[in-house]
C-alpha cells in the first residue's frame, strides 16, 4: 500500500489529504466563525485578525477532521457515504494521516497564538480535543447521546471568531454557541434516521439504533422546538433587531414543519430533506445575524 501511496501524482495526493479535512464540514465551521468575528464589534473587525483567525481555525478544524477519519476508518469502510474516503480506500496510510493532522493542527494553533491571541488558541485547542478525542474516541462508540454532549465542540466556532476579535468571552458569544448546540441534535438525528442500517452495521450506537425510529423522530421534533426558542434569544437580549427576528421566525418555522413531517409522516426521503435543510437553515440564520448587525451598525 505504501508504494502505491507514494507513487501518486502531486495533484491527486493533494486532493486526498484535502478530503481528510472534510472541506464541506470545515467550510460551515469557518463560515460561522467569521460571522462571529463580524458580530463582535459594531463596525468592521480588524482585517489582520479576521485573516489570521480564519486560517488558524480552518487548519485546526481540518486537523480534527483528519483525526476523526483516522479513528473511524473501520466505520467509514462500512458506510456507503464514507467508504470512498482516502483511508478506507488505502490512498493514504494512518501514519501519513497522523503526521498530516499534527502538522496542519500545530500550524493552525501557532498562527492563533502568535498572530491572534492566546485565549482563542486555547479555546481552539480545547475544541480540537473535544471533537477529535472526547467525541470521536469516547462518546460516539459509547452513548446514543454522543451528538448532544459532543455538540459542544461543534458549537464553538462563532465563539472562537468572537474571541479572535475581542480577546474576551461574552454572553453574546455564548448565545451563538447555544444556537449551534441546539441545532446539532435535530441535524444529525435526521441523518441517522435514514442512515440507520449503516450505523447499525458499523456498530455505532446512534439514537435510532439504540432507541428506535419513533423515539428518535420525537426527539428531532422536541429539539427543533428548543432550537426555535433559542434562535430568538439574540432578539430578546437586544443583540439583534427585527430583521433577524423575522428571518429566525421564518427559517425556524420551516425547520419545525420539516420536523413535524418527520415525526408524523416519516419517510427516508423526508428525513434526508430535513437534514439538507438544516444546513441551509444554519447558514441563512447566521447570514441574517450579519445583515441585521450591519443595518443596525453601518460599517
Amino acid at each position: 500500500m505504501s508504494a502505491t501511496v507514494h507513487s501518486r501524482p502531486l495533484a491527486p495526493r493533494f486532493q486526498q489529504f484535502l478530503q481528510l479535512t472534510k472541506p464541506r464540514v470545515v467550510s460551515l465551521i469557518v463560515f460561522t466563525a467569521v460571522i462571529g468575528m463580524f458580530l463582535a464589534k459594531p463596525g468592521l473587525p480588524p482585517l489582520d485578525a479576521v485573516l489570521f483567525a480564519t486560517v488558524g481555525i480552518a487548519l485546526v478544524a481540518g486537523a480534527a477532521a483528519a483525526i476523526n477519519c483516522l479513528v473511524e476508518q473501520r466505520i467509514d469502510a462500512v458506510m456507503a457515504r464514507t467508504r470512498a474516503r482516502p483511508l478506507p480506500m488505502g490512498q493514504v496510510t494512518p501514519a501519513q494521516t497522523l503526521g498530516f493532522a499534527a502538522a496542519v493542527g500545530g500550524g493552525g494553533l501557532a498562527i492563533l497564538y502568535l498572530l491572534v491571541n492566546s485565549l482563542t488558541m486555547w479555546l481552539t485547542l480545547a475544541t480540537f480535543v473535544g471533537y477529535a478525542l472526547v467525541y470521536t474516541v469516547i462518546l460516539k462508540p459509547l452513548t446514543p447521546q454522543n451528538i448532544v454532549i459532543g455538540g459542544a465542540s461543534g458549537a464553538m466556532p462563532p465563539v472562537l471568531g468572537w474571541t479572535a476579535v475581542t480577546g474576551e468571552l461574552t454572553s453574546d458569544a455564548l448565545l451563538l454557541f447555544l444556537i449551534i448546540f441546539a441545532w446539532t441534535p435535530p441535524h444529525f438525528w435526521a441523518l441517522a434516521l435514514f442512515r440507520k442500517r449503516e450505523y447499525e452495521k458499523a456498530g455505532v450506537p446512534m439514537l435510532p439504533v439504540t432507541h428506535g425510529d419513533r423515539y428518535t423522530r420525537l426527539h428531532v421534533l422536541l429539539y427543533t422546538c428548543i432550537l426555535l426558542a433559542v434562535s430568538l434569544l439574540p432578539f430578546t437580549t437586544g443583540m439583534s433587531g427585527l430583521i433577524y427576528l423575522a428571518a429566525a421566525s421564518l427559517l425556524g418555522g420551516l425547520f419545525l414543519w420539516y420536523a413535524i413531517k418527520v415525526h408524523v409522516d416519516y419517510s427516508d426521503r423526508m428525513a434526508q430533506r430535513t437534514f439538507r435543510y438544516s444546513i441551509v437553515y444554519l447558514s441563512l440564520l447566521f447570514a441574517a445575524l450579519l445583515v441585521d448587525h450591519y443595518l443596525r451598525f453601518p460599517a
